[in-house]
């Protein structure tokens, strides 16, 4: 076995769940059902296993339904090549003395049993990746939802990325927060700029090397190459601080983000932000094989394009790590004709991987046979779907 797999999967008051139990193989799961019936809010609540806000980037107190009172719950058994771990991850709500209640500003998160400090330790029991409908549109939207993509891709690479990018957009906040407030302690304010550089160095340091294997993978010759019948992508990522790390080491690039912070002070308290750093950079990607702008390319191409990236990114964690992560394809055969949808099976089955597609016509799976197993999804219920 060489992927991670959820075995069994329950869901309490989480949107339109009041109570859900499913247990699966390793295979790939399709999930089919009516627009509305719960087949994405079951793929966000995977999403939640691992660390982030999930597939919908929602509000936590947003995924709870009405019975839970503002509760609810997500619990996996995760097989691995290490075994079966039982992962689970909830928002729960605390009583106040004046009988009122609050929602806790994180969610909690539990791992055989045992409370963790925060949902970074989902890490190293799961990885998750996925495609949406609304990721359809990532190439001609701003540059926010590209970087979140690429963030997502060097996560599966580099758990510590996640932590990376907490520090920095905290230490951000209260440098932008000490700058719209006009007085400040000089040294202090160097600390933050200080602790900035450096992680916002080794955040666009672990975005690039990223870049790099996936480029790599795409261009790679002979067994376990992506299928022609997906387009090749050319990743290139872009900001003030990969270009400082063209030019010089990382130490070098960190004294020098950290001078341009300071300059930039002036500049920063009148934008009422930070205006330079990795949270400014942007993904660019080209479909090779044409040599075109990934924004210039048809809706199909574009999303022959995410799905070449996302297998090029499972298949090198298969190969590399030994596990291909458990991958959550929304509406997924949409826009792919028969044959990159016979491509698509064929490679995830290559990589053994735990695939949980969604759609509306059974049909368009069909030609996965008994590679899969088939659920049907109605309005809160789910249950086995007899292909026979």
């Amino acid at each position: 076995m060489s992927a991670f797999a959820i075995t069994r999967l329950i869901l309490t008051d989480f949107r339109n769940y009041d109570y859900l139990k499913v247990e699966t193989d390793e295979r790939p799961v399709v999930l089919t059902g009516l627009n509305g019936s719960g087949k994405t809010n079951l793929l966000e609540a995977i999403s939640f296993l691992a660390p982030g806000r999930g597939l919908r980037r929602a509000r936590l107190g947003d995924a709870a339904n009405k019975a839970g009172e503002g509760q609810w719950a997500v619990v996996a058994d995760v097989q691995s090549p290490q075994g079966t771990t039982t992962v689970g991850t909830g928002l729960t709500v605390s009583p106040l003395e004046n009988g009122y209640k609050e929602t806790m500003d994180r969610r909690s998160v539990k791992i055989d049993g045992q409370m963790m400090n925060s949902s970074a330790a989902l890490a190293k029991q799961i990885r998750v990746n996925w495609l949406t409908p609304q990721m359809d549109r990532l190439f001609q939207e701003g540059a926010s939802g590209r970087r979140r993509f690429l963030d997502r891709l060097t996560f599966g690479f580099d758990p510590a990325h996640g932590k990376r990018t907490t520090v920095f957009e905290k230490v951000m906040r209260e440098r932008n927060r000490l700058l719209k407030q006009g007085k400040y302690d000089n040294h202090w304010m160097t600390s933050l700029e200080h602790t900035l550089s450096e992680s916002g160095v080794a955040i666009a340091a672990a975005r690039q090397e990223a870049v790099d294997r996936l480029n790599a993978a795409m261009t790679r010759d002979g067994t376990g190459h992506i299928s022609s019948a997906f387009p090749k992508a050319g990743l290139n990522v872009s900001g003030t601080v990969e270009d400082l790390l063209q030019d010089m080491p990382a130490l070098a690039a960190e004294d020098t983000f950290r001078e341009k912070l300071e300059t930039n002070r002036h500049i920063d308290e009148k934008a009422g932000s930070t205006t330079l750093g990795p949270h400014r950079s942007d993904l660019a990607v080209r479909h090779k094989d044409k040599d075109l702008p990934a924004d210039l390319c048809s809706t199909g191409e574009q999303k022959a394009l995410l799905i070449s990236i996302i297998l090029a990114d499972a298949r090198l964690q298969a190969g590399q790590q030994g596990q291909a992560p458990v991958l959550l394809l929304d509406e997924i055969t949409a826009h792919l004709d028969q044959t990159r949808r016979q491509a698509l099976f064929d490679e995830i089955e290559q990589m053994k991987a735990q695939a949980w597609m969604t759609g509306t016509d059974y049909a368009l799976f069909a030609e996965l046979g008994e590679r899969a197993q088939y659920l049907t999804v109605d309005n809160g219920t789910v249950q086995a779907r007899h292909t026979g």
